[in-house]
């Protein structure tokens, strides 16, 4: 039900435990206290929509090919049901609560919140729809052509017609709506055409010398109550038809568009005024506690019976794709039990999902140049291919960073490990599996062999819970040990540990990381993996699977920190330290990456840390109830996000300055929900070449200046390439990860070094730490020298007052080495389209040892964004969505030129 930002309402009660008897106003006095609002913390659900908002604002970045756009707009619409289902649902229910709730950070209530979200997604529906129009027309300039009713050809009508008749109409199974006929469930989710039709339908035909009479009663019989009918989208119909396209075009128009053209069709014994494409997005917020101790069931098959519940859950919102009918608007709420607000227009496709399959449809001539270049995640430069993992990882820790390295090199030690006669057992907690994966099918592998293999799957992953029961029920039918975790707290931890007989006794494998053993989300989501050897930690492991095992939260550990007991007060002491040193005038820092941040007691102790001097850099993707920038509070805080092609997930805590900088890899964000309300683990980062590579990443992700933007202190953030130095292009940090991985794995291949450092020295191109490489990787090494720019040139390129900044933090004491900024190399002919503030980095951007990365703001006025002005116009018909607003033209796509990885690899 509700998340842990909603408080509960103060209650102050007087003492009543006497015996005697007092007046009823002495006995029980209560006051509703609502929680002050603090100008350092802001509400989650409206710091989520802002998130949101940058994920749309990609799709008009013009560095973002276009078909990668559209993929954002689809992105965008895909995230927001899911907040309507999870936290307009949680909200909905809250509202209804008998208990006065109100939201811990700001004291707004359920009600107060919802007015506010349903407020700002109506100003971002507008927005996003003329996103769309943009960018359907840019690919229509392109070759890929999605058509509307309105704009078929006469032949391409001909086609359409012929195909609906062969292949769709025989699937299609319409309802009308009237005294005899109920209003249909309708899905979450689904697309529906409604059809308003007129209360007087055509009569039967009957013959030419029936009666008056007669003639009244099938007309009446025809059309009795009839308001409107609905038509359901055919399940085993393709949702994108292709049509032949004029001009060589990859042309298409959508399944639901195609229905409406027909709904007269369809109904064609009634009146058809219009149709229109409908959506219902549902509660989906279950609570998987009810009834649970009502039935003789185990917990598996309790999470069956209540995910069954999910699809008749009370509706939150209803979308249309053009605006409904007074009459048609009305009815449809009141049959689902929705207010005006909850009823949006959206004009655009209610499902963009098609985006998504339109990369693999259209012609690869017309496609490929309006895609991301290709890339896959590579092999570790740290290990060999020719050497076990086992014998490797017993060598030395390993960290692999998902997506730019595989997760293949985990997979494979479990592959070895199901078929090592020493292994003895393989432990391992599951929250979400990939439907098909090599990672599982190894562990039922193991348990097959032989070996004791104990699986923790969390059922109650949200929107994963069908697909965690099956695999649960494979791995039962292996001979694997299957527990469930806790039941009042979700395991959310990624542990493995394998332990094996050796001639000195046992030997301890763990596995830690801050992300899913997920194959398919490796490949999309940036996490951290460590594998290591170290016997604290193998024992650390093995008591961690034995609390679950008897479902008992400890604390007894050495290593590991296990939440719910104890990140949150380390990481408490750990701020602590910090801020001592900074009371002493020492160095004192603090560098956190987290996917939100929403925990009370999290913002009131970093609030601390800045009141007392403590320089804070946060790299925070999605919610931050915590804003930066606020006099006297947050001033030394300084909170970034970037939203990329990959979406950032790995979570990194980092405290101190120099040698004495400690890190922390978690599978926990800084949510309430997550440090009391999950079993996760923080874990340190003691290898110091593995701690560097871990702030290495760090840098260089506040080096980012194509994608990163910055939270202000009024809850806004900079505009996309505000910190683009003039004159320069973008750096995209996500694109130079994704080289350099590259780098590694050719120079690896090449050299049989597996050394990741080795990067480095092909940039730099020192002999002695160079080996002799081959033209291409040479071309590649040359390719990644270009993309640095030193300091000096980012200091050469300031103002004046930019250089006193950077001349004073050049007097701060530092040991690290200096490296240089990584610019990403664009299209030259592509547009940079820097709007607003203009800004530099002042700090050696490859060294977190002198300060955190700092960028200044120059005093120019911010530009009035150009979207913030759009009114929805949409069309009544089935038309193409018309211009809502005179943009700002966009580049043209041009052919791009010959890519990084298309020379790698000779293309």
């Amino acid at each position: 039900m509700g998340e842990e930002n909603e408080a509960k309402a103060t209650v102050a009660e007087v003492d009543d435990t006497k015996k005697a008897k007092k007046p009823k106003a002495d006995r029980l006095e209560k006051k509703i206290v609502r929680p002050a609002h603090k100008s350092y913390m802001q509400n989650r659900e409206l710091s989520w929509l802002e998130f949101n908002k940058r994920v749309l604002d990609q799709s008009i970045d013009p560095h973002v090919p276009l078909l990668e756009r559209l993929k954002f707009i689809s992105i965008w619409r895909s995230n927001l049901q899911e907040f309507f289902m999870v936290r307009v649902g949680s909200l909905t229910d809250l509202e209804l609560a008998k208990e006065m709730v109100f939201d811990s950070k700001t004291g707004m209530t359920p009600r107060e919140q919802l007015d506010a979200v349903y407020a700002r997604v109506r100003e971002l529906t507008p927005i996003a729809a003329e996103d769309f129009r943009q960018t359907r027309h840019l690919l229509d300039d392109a070759g890929i052509h999605q058509l509307y009713p309105d704009e078929l050809t006469p032949a391409q009508h001909r086609e359409l017609m012929d195909y609906l008749d062969c292949n769709v109409l025989p699937l299609v199974s319409p309802q009308i709506i009237n005294a005899t006929h109920p209003f249909p469930h309708l899905e979450n989710g689904a697309l529906y055409i409604a059809v308003r039709l007129d209360e007087e339908a055509e009569a039967e035909a009957l013959p030419e010398n029936a009666t008056k009479a007669e003639r009244k009663a099938a007309r009446a019989k025809a059309a009795e109550n009839v308001l409107m009918g609905i038509i359901p989208m055919p399940r085993n119909c393709p949702r994108m038809i292709e049509l032949t396209g004029e001009n060589g075009k990859y042309s298409f128009i959508l399944l639901e568009h195609a229905l409406e053209m027909v709904a007269d069709k369809i109904f064609e014994m009634y009146p058809v005024k219009y149709a229109n494409v409908i959506q219902v997005t549902r509660n989906a917020d279950l609570d998987t506690a009810e009834e649970s101790d009502e039935y003789d069931e185990d917990f598996r098959s309790h999470m069956q019976r209540i995910l069954k519940k999910r699809g008749r859950l009370a509706p939150v919102r209803l979308e249309s794709e053009r605006p409904l009918s007074y009459t048609t608007d009305k009815f449809l709420r009141e049959k689902l039990g929705l207010k005006k607000q909850q009823a949006y227009t959206v004009g655009m496709p209610l499902d963009m999902g098609y985006a998504f399959a339109l990369m693999g449809k259209a012609p690869k001539a017309i496609a490929e140049p309006l895609m991301d270049e290709p890339a896959s995640p590579q092999w570790p430069a740290s290990l060999s291919r020719k050497e076990r993992i086992t014998d490797q990882v017993l060598r030395h820790d390993v960290l692999l960073s998902y997506p730019y390295e595989t997760m293949d090199a985990f997979v494979k030690l479990l592959q070895e490990a199901a078929v090592d006669p020493d292994v003895v057992s393989i432990k391992i907690t599951l929250y979400r599996l990939a439907s098909q994966s090599r990672l599982a099918e190894a562990l039922i592998t193991a348990a097959e062999n032989g070996k004791d293999v104990t699986a923790l799957f969390e059922l109650r992953a949200r929107f994963d819970e069908s697909n965690n029961i099956e695999w649960s029920q494979r791995f039962e039918q292996a001979g694997c040990n299957i527990i469930y975790g806790f039941h009042d707290y979700k395991v959310h931890s990624k542990i493995c540990a394998i332990t094996r007989r050796s001639e000195g006794g046992l030997q301890f494998i763990t596995q830690l990381g801050t992300g899913n053993y997920n194959e398919k989300t490796a490949k999309l989501y940036t996490d951290l993996s460590m594998i290591t050897a170290d016997p604290v930690v193998g024992q650390d492991a093995a008591r961690f699977f034995r609390s679950m095992q008897l479902e008992s939260a400890s604390s007894d550990y050495k290593e590991l920190r296990v939440a719910p007991l104890m990140i949150k007060p380390r990481m408490c002491e750990a701020i602590d330290g910090e801020i001592a040193k900074a009371k002493a005038g020492k160095p004192a820092r603090i560098l956190m990456k987290s996917n939100a941040i929403t925990d009370r007691d999290m913002i009131e102790k970093l609030t601390e840390a800045s009141r007392a001097g403590v320089k804070i850099t946060m790299l925070v993707r999605g919610i931050s109830c915590l804003v930066p920038g606020i006099p006297g509070k947050t001033e030394n805080i300084r909170i970034v996000s970037v939203v990329g092609r990959l979406l950032e997930h790995s979570r990194i805590y980092a405290f101190g300055v120099g040698d004495e900088t400690t890190v922390f890899l978690s599978s926990a964000d800084l949510m309430t929900r997550n440090l009391d309300k999950r079993v996760e683990i923080a874990w340190p980062v003691n290898d110091p070449t593995l701690r560097a590579r871990v702030l290495d990443y760090f840098t260089t992700m506040l080096s980012d200046t194509a994608k990163l933007r910055e939270l202000q202190s009024d809850g806004t953030f900079t505009d996309l390439c505000a910190f683009v130095p003039e004159g320069r292009n973008p750096f995209d940090a996500q694109d130079h990860l994704i080289k350099e991985a590259y780098i590694a794995a050719e120079r690896a291949r090449a050299t049989g070094l597996t050394s990741p450092q080795f990067v480095d020295a092909a940039v730099s191109g020192t002999p002695a730490t160079a080996p002799t490489l081959s033209s291409t990787m040479a071309d590649m090494a040359e390719d990644a020298k270009e993309d640095f720019v030193t300091a000096e040139e980012v200091e050469q390129s300031e103002g004046s007052e930019s250089e006193t900044t950077a001349e004073s933090e050049a007097t701060v004491e530092t040991e690290a080495e200096t490296a240089s900024e990584s610019e990403a190399k664009t299209d030259p002919q592509a547009e940079t389209e820097t709007k607003g503030k203009h800004a530099a980095v002042e700090a050696n951007p490859a060294s977190l040892e002198k300060a955190p990365l700092e960028i200044t703001i120059d005093d120019e006025p911010k530009k009035e964004d150009a979207k913030a002005s759009i009114e929805a116009t949409t069309p009544t018909a089935c038309a193409a969505p018309a211009a809502t607003q005179t943009k700002k033209p966009q580049p043209a796509p041009t052919p791009k030129k010959k890519g990084f990885f298309a020379r790698l690899f000779g293309r």
